[in-house]
C-alpha cells in the first residue's frame, strides 16, 4: 500500500496502544499539519510536543503511548523538552514519504563499511584524510576570511598550517563556538549558534549466552531509562547468531547517567531488560550477560528543544570561504544521521556554487568587514 494509506492503516489496525477515540482526537488535532504543511510545522517550533499535544486537547495517554518513546528515539529527550516541529516533521516524513518509515543497518562494523568506504572515496578522487591531526585556531586574512588552519603538533612536532581555496568546519557545534575567532563572535550569525548545545547520550553494547528476541528490527522503548535498541545478531551480518543475542541499546535521556560508571549503568540497564525480557531473566536458568560495553557521548547532536529553529545557521557564513556542515545546520532531517549526511550535500553544493565562474558572493559581516567575491575553489580542507 503506497504512501500515506500504508501508515494510515498500520495506526487503524493497531488497537493495542490507544483506543478509538484517542485515535480520532489525534487525527482531529494532526489536520492543521495536514492542511498547512511544512509552514506550520516550523511554526510550532515555539511549543514543546508535550504542550503542543495539550493545546490541540489529545488525551495524555497518546503522549505516554506513543511519543515518550518516539522523542527520544529522535532526540534523546522526552515529548516535555523536544520541539513539537521535531515530531510533526517526523510524521509528516512518514505520511508522506513511500519509505519515510524504512530501517536499514550496516552490515558489519561502522570502521569497515562506513568510514573506510568514505576514505577510499576521497582518495581515489585525489584527496587525503589526516587522523591525529588536531586543529588549534582558524588563521585569518586581514579582511576576515579563513588564511589557513592552524594544527596542533603531536608528540613533540611543531605546529603547521593547512591552507586551501575553501575551508568547512565539520566539527558539532559545541566544540566550533570555542573555537570562533573574536571577529567573528560579534556577528548575530554566529552569535546564534550560543542558543545550540548538543544533547548527551549512552550507549550499550550487551552479548548474551542466549537468544533473547528472533525480531529482526528496530525496537522502540517506553522504558523511562532505554529509548531503541536491536538484537544486532538479527539485523547485522557480521554479528549473525541463530544462538546467542547481541544487543545495542540506547539509553536516554542520559544527563543523569552520563557521569555515573559503567557498572551502574549496565545494573540500570539490566534491570530495564528483565522487564522488557521477563521469561529470559527470571526462573531457575536466567539469561547471563557475557561482555558488554559502554559507550558515553557526552555532547552529540543537537538538543531539539522547542525555538532552537531560529538559532540554526545556514551552510553559507558570511566569512566568504568557510563553511558550516553537521546535524545542527539548516536541512530538513533535523537531529540525526541523516540530517549530518544532507548538510554536506549542501555545503558541496554551496561551495561548488560559490567557486563558480559566475557567481560571486558579496557578505559583509556585523565587524565591518570589507564585501569579498571568492576565488574557484579547487580544494577544501574540512576539519
Amino acid at each position: 500500500i503506497p504512501a500515506p494509506l500504508n501508515g494510515v492503516v498500520a495506526i487503524l489496525r493497531n488497537n493495542d496502544m490507544l483506543t478509538w477515540p484517542e485515535k480520532i482526537r489525534f487525527g482531529i488535532g494532526l489536520i492543521p499539519a495536514m492542511l498547512q504543511g511544512q509552514e506550520y510545522v516550523e511554526k510550532m517550533d515555539r511549543y514543546t510536543f508535550s504542550e503542543w499535544l495539550k493545546k490541540q486537547n489529545v488525551p495524555p495517554r497518546v503522549e505516554k503511548e506513543v511519543f515518550i518513546a518516539m522523542s527520544k528515539a529522535l532526540n534523546f529527550i522526552g515529548p516535555e523538552e523536544i520541539s513539537s516541529t521535531v515530531i510533526l516533521t517526523a510524521l509528516n516524513r512518514f505520511l508522506q514519504e513511500k519509505n519515510g518509515s524504512k530501517m536499514a543497518f550496516l552490515d558489519g562494523s561502522p570502521t569497515e563499511r562506513l568510514c573506510q568506504p568514505l576514505v577510499d572515496y576521497i582518495t581515489k578522487g585525489g584527496g587525503e584524510v589526516q587522523l591525529n591531526t588536531p586543529i588549534k585556531e582558524f588563521l585569518l586574512n586581514d579582511d576576515g576570511q579563513v588564511s589557513g588552519f592552524l594544527i596542533r603538533g603531536l608528540n613533540g612536532a611543531e605546529d603547521r598550517v593547512i591552507t586551501a581555496d575553501a575551508y568547512v568546519s565539520a566539527m558539532p557545534v559545541d566544540p566550533l563556538k570555542t573555537m570562533l575567532p573574536k571577529p567573528w563572535q560579534q556577528m548575530e550569525y554566529f552569535q546564534k549558534l550560543n542558543g545550540l548545545e548538543g544533547v548527551p547520550v549512552i550507549n550499550l553494547h550487551l552479548w548474551f549466552d542466549r537468544k533473547l528476541t528472533d525480531i529482526d528490527h528496530l525496537l522502540f522503548s517506553r522504558s523511562p531509562l532505554l529509548s531503541v535498541y536491536a538484537d544486532m545478531s538479527n539485523t547485522c551480518r557480521e554479528y549473525a547468531n541463530p544462538d546467542r543475542s547481541m544487543l545495542e541499546l540506547v539509553l536516554a535521556p542520559a544527563k543523569d547517567w552520563i557521569n555515573k560508571s559503567d557498572q551502574e549503568i549496565i545494573a540500570a540497564t539490566m534491570a530495564e531488560l528483565e522487564k522488557l525480557f521477563p521469561h529470559h531473566f527470571k526462573g531457575n536458568s536466567p539469561a547471563k550477560l557475557l561482555k558488554s560495553h559502554v559507550v558515553k557521548t557526552p555532547r552529540s547532536v543537537y538538543k531539539a528543544t522547542s525555538g532552537r529553529q531560529d538559532c540554526r545557521p545556514s551552510q553559507v557564513t558570511p566569512i566568504a570561504n568557510f563553511f558550516l556542515t553537521g546535524d545542527y545546520t539548516m536541512q530538513r532531517y533535523l537531529a540525526s544521521m541523516e540530517g549530518a549526511v544532507l548538510s554536506g550535500k549542501l555545503t558541496a553544493q554551496a561551495i561548488t556554487k560559490a567557486s563558480s565562474a559566475n557567481a560571486s558572493t558579496h557578505l559583509e559581516s556585523h565587524a565591518n568587514l570589507q564585501p569579498t567575491t571568492p576565488k574557484p575553489a579547487k580544494n577544501a580542507a574540512t576539519v
